[in-house]
């Protein structure tokens, strides 16, 4: 199947109704606590455990999902494995690692720069300019990324450049996997895809994983929440993810994104005591304006 897709795929005029709302609900909630676990998983085990530890509970939930072990075609075999390191491998990884320096909830909230990235991904790869709507709403989502970091960076305690680099690492990853999968979620359905991705995640990270569980001091704070985060938000949230990209594109698949960064702010703030600056809030309310106005279609989109 060829790579790029015709715009009506990722751009659509059509309505969220319950089903897609509900959708998005439970991705943001599964989404926006990821980054508290994965805090509370590096307290006790080496970062390279985490991409392990997600993805192997996430192949197991997935497993169980009716449908899941549909047969895949040998010729998207290839794509699949592309997929496994980029749209989970890589950014497992890469968040772990960030949150060493940058607090869990500063990662939650420039995790909603999301659709920003995506359609700055996505413009290049359909060889499409962005309308001049479009370029406005990236301008105000970036202006939005640089109001989150830059304070926290000045500041010394809640992030620092590096941190903030394998953020943005592993937004891109994300955004360059929508588009690979999107094609192969037109012949698959969401558990057959998120099955096989996630099983391949797990194939790339078991080396680093396996090692670092001689260096885990196990708990029962880091069992549950490693099984929390693989089951729920790298099965059940990719499982959803999957199904809203399927029924709405790739640009509208994003609204969830927009609120995990509240989610994670303040599970941050209630449970790990961190402390956000006036200026990240406010980078933040910038980030999710910038992304609804990136989510809207573009000037005179087919359906």
């Amino acid at each position: 199947m060829h790579a790029f897709m015709p715009r009506k795929q990722f751009d659509t005029n059509s309505q969220f109704g319950l089903v897609e709302w509900l959708l998005s609900l439970g991705m943001a909630l599964t989404w926006g606590s990821s980054f508290i676990l994965i805090d509370i998983i590096i307290r006790y085990a080496p970062t390279t455990f985490v991409p392990f530890g997600r993805s192997f509970f996430g192949m197991i939930a997935l497993f169980f999902v009716p449908g899941s072990r549909h047969h895949i075609a040998r010729e998207h075999r290839t794509r699949l494995w592309v997929l496994g390191l980029i749209w989970m491998a890589l950014p497992f990884f890469f968040f772990p690692i960030a949150e060493r320096t940058v607090a869990s909830s500063i990662a939650g909230m420039m995790n909603g720069a999301l659709p920003v990235v995506v359609i700055v991904v996505t413009s290049i790869w359909i060889r499409s300019k962005p309308s001049l709507q479009r370029i406005v709403a990236i301008m105000i989502g970036f202006l939005g990324i640089v109001l989150i970091a830059v304070p926290s960076i000045n500041e010394g305690s809640s992030a620092d450049t590096q941190g903030v680099v394998y953020l943005l690492a592993a937004l891109l990853c994300y955004a360059v996997a929508l588009n690979i999968a999107r094609p192969l979620q037109a012949i698959y359905s969401p558990a057959t895809l998120m099955l096989r991705v996630v099983s391949i995640s797990t194939v790339l990270t078991a080396p680093l994983g396996l090692i670092a569980l001689r260096s885990t001091r196990f708990s029962f704070a880091l069992l549950g929440s490693t099984v929390i985060l693989g089951a729920l938000g790298s099965g059940f949230a990719f499982l959803l993810f999957g199904t809203l990209l399927k029924r709405t594109g790739t640009v509208r698949a994003m609204i969830p994104t927009y609120f995990t960064p509240i989610v994670g702010t303040f599970l941050g703030v209630l449970f790990n005591d961190e402390k956000v600056l006036a200026l990240s809030l406010i980078g933040m309310l910038i980030v999710i304006l910038g992304a609804w106005l990136t989510s809207r279609p573009e000037p005179n989109s087919q359906q």
